[in-house]
């Protein structure tokens, strides 16, 4: 299909108003102008609204557009937002983060050096908490040609995730009732399974600082608050990397630990797919060993 621009910048936002000045300047510097900025806002309570409508009327070169959800979660706001989207390719922005002034630049010229085969989903580039300063191990060479499963082991940190928009939208993530997060790891993951490459660059076009108010640091309550979203992370994940059964085992039993207080048997066994008969057992299991530790 035809796309408008080369590169929608999408962010999904949650009551950031008063941080996402630092992302909007940041487009306003970029080298590079053949891209849109698309954001959904998640049912946010402050005045982020009326934030996007001052800056829509700005003298911006790039175009401004902003949508406003009930809240529901991340991983709904990027469905939304491919839906939306008019870009070729599809990069999400946090909302707390910005770019260097060269980041869409360096997208583009990227993209641009792909082989046109079809067999890439998309490329990466590295995050910094400065231009010239990250925590992620360097990759040899200028890049490294692999898929979103190589972030387990060889990619190391976070990395700066840039798709094509028609395959994205073909890998939606799946959305339950009741349930606000899942890691954006689901969809990377099917696209590797499919047998999506991915290059990985070690240039840092991201600039980020983890805020109290962030998705990281809310860390693993966001799993266990989460069960049918984690149960179908961690099953796929050991379905493609093939888990021996003793790892499955030990899957089954951490899982059924986390979700004791929150799910029923029945509902343990669907989420993470193991035999509804084990979880009893497991559940004896873990109030042993808590039983065992409170007597040391």
């Amino acid at each position: 299909m035809a796309f408008d621009y080369k590169i929608t910048v999408f962010t999904p936002t949650y009551n950031r108003a008063y941080i996402l000045g630092n992302l909007y300047r940041s487009l306003q510097r970029q080298t590079y102008r053949d891209f849109e900025w698309l954001v959904v806002d998640d049912g946010s309570s402050d005045d982020t609204e009326e934030l996007f409508q001052r800056w829509s009327r700005e003298d911006n070169f790039f175009p401004i557009r902003y949508c406003k959800q009930e809240n529901g979660g991340k991983c709904r706001a990027i469905n939304r937002g491919l839906e939306q989207a008019r870009g070729e390719l599809f990069f999400t922005v946090d909302s707390d983060d910005y770019l260097t002034d060269d980041a869409l630049e360096k997208v583009a010229r990227w993209e641009s050096e792909l082989p046109k085969d079809g067999s890439y989903c998309g490329f990466a580039g590295n995050l910094g908490t400065a231009p010239d300063v990250t925590p992620n191990k360097p990759l040899p060479g200028d890049f490294f040609d692999g898929t979103a499963f190589d972030r387990y082991g060889i990619v190391e940190g976070e990395r700066a995730s840039v798709f094509y928009t028609e395959i994205h939208r073909r890998y939606l993530y799946p959305e339950f009732p009741g349930e606000k997060f899942m890691t954006e790891a689901v969809t990377w993951n099917r696209m590797a399974n499919d047998g999506y490459k991915m290059r990985f660059y070690n240039d840092i076009i991201w600039i980020y600082e983890y805020k109290e108010d962030g998705l990281t640091r809310s860390g693993y309550a966001l799993f266990l608050n989460n069960p049918q979203g984690t149960g179908l992370f961690f099953r796929e994940k050991a379905k493609f990397f093939h888990y021996p059964p003793q790892t499955m085992l030990g899957m089954w039993y951490g899982f059924t630990c986390d979700a004791m207080d929150r799910c029923t048997n029945a509902q343990i066994a669907e989420y993470i797919d193991m035999p509804r008969w084990l979880v009893a057992p497991m559940k004896g299991l873990h109030n042993l060993i808590q039983f065992i530790r409170k007597k040391r």
